[in-house]
């Protein structure tokens, strides 16, 4: 056999080696490919079970929710008219008025769970709508002051809503907004003994910032993405005396996103909370930084 035999038959062999291996790859690629189609199929399957979980979840608690809340406002109006003197409340005695005034308070704040949890089913599903309108901010933090200067009952604590800027206006749906700011206002009532609690409201950019600071208990760092999940809470030594069920902060939020901003938190154990809610001051657009064109937001 020549020399030139000799390379062809070496060419052959590495041909056939060559042809070998890419079978081989062939083969783990076809299976590779298999293994990720069936992932995939996996994932799909699994996301829709989310999905149908997340749209029963929604439809449960917007039925539940209908469904109670003519037995509960039934219960409130019934204490209340008990508690009438002039409508027939004459007839109870001081403990009988104490007892069918816990039953009022305690209907009042189940309606209040019930009309969040109303609230929540309706915005994942997405039929939350957003009413937006023009606005002064100056007389909407004049209302909450009226609103809140009754339920601040210790000395040891002021509230201080500060002044905006007189021409500061919004056009955005005013109700969610003060549905946030009372939820904020009356959690840092809650966890506040003695100091101030704060609000603020200021303009940059496009965007309106509110702030809700307070001199209360503070809420460690490793629990403030909990503060904000639905039924979570932290446990503190004011826990036991505060009432609810871990729902306003998680709707504060959810009605924040939909509004197009977000609600952050900064605060720290015994330092008191912060509570921030940036909002574009027309509802439907997002702002962008200085300098930059302003984008449509993405619902």
């Amino acid at each position: 056999m020549t020399p030139a035999d000799d390379e062809v038959t070496r060419l052959r062999s590495e041909l056939a080696a060559r042809d070998a291996e890419l079978t081989r790859l062939r083969t783990e690629l076809a299976e590779t490919n298999s293994g990720v189609l069936a992932l995939y199929a996996e994932l799909e399957t699994q996301a829709e079970a989310l999905r149908r979980a997340s749209d029963l979840k929604s439809s449960f608690l917007s039925n539940v929710s209908h469904e109670l809340r003519t037995p509960i406002a039934s219960v409130i109006n019934l204490a209340r008219l008990l508690l009438d003197k002039e409508l027939g409340g004459g007839s109870l005695d001081d403990d009988q008025r104490i007892q069918v005034g816990y039953i009022a308070r305690a209907g009042e704040t189940l309606l209040e769970m019930v009309n969040s949890l109303l609230d929540l089913a309706r915005i994942e599903a997405g039929r939350m709508e957003v009413v937006a309108r023009r606005f002064v901010v100056a007389e909407l933090l004049g209302t909450m002051r009226g609103m809140f200067r009754p339920l601040v009952t210790r000395r040891e604590v002021a509230l201080v809503i500060e002044e905006p800027a007189a021409k500061l206006t919004m056009e955005s749906d005013e109700g969610k907004i003060a549905q946030i700011l009372r939820n904020l206002v009356a959690n840092a009532l809650k966890f506040t003994e003695r100091g101030e609690i704060r609000v603020r409201a200021e303009e940059a950019d496009g965007w309106v910032t509110f702030t809700v600071s307070d001199t209360g208990i503070g809420i460690p760092v490793e629990h403030h993405e909990r503060v904000f999940q639905e039924f979570e809470q932290v446990s503190g030594p004011l826990q036991a005396k505060a009432k609810g069920v871990g729902l306003g902060l998680p709707l504060s939020r959810s009605l924040a996103e939909l509004l197009g901003g977000t609600l952050t938190l900064t605060s720290g154990a015994g330092s008191g909370s912060q509570f921030t809610l940036r909002l574009p001051r027309v509802a439907g657009t997002a702002p962008a930084a200085r300098g930059e064109p302003a984008e449509a937001a993405v619902a």
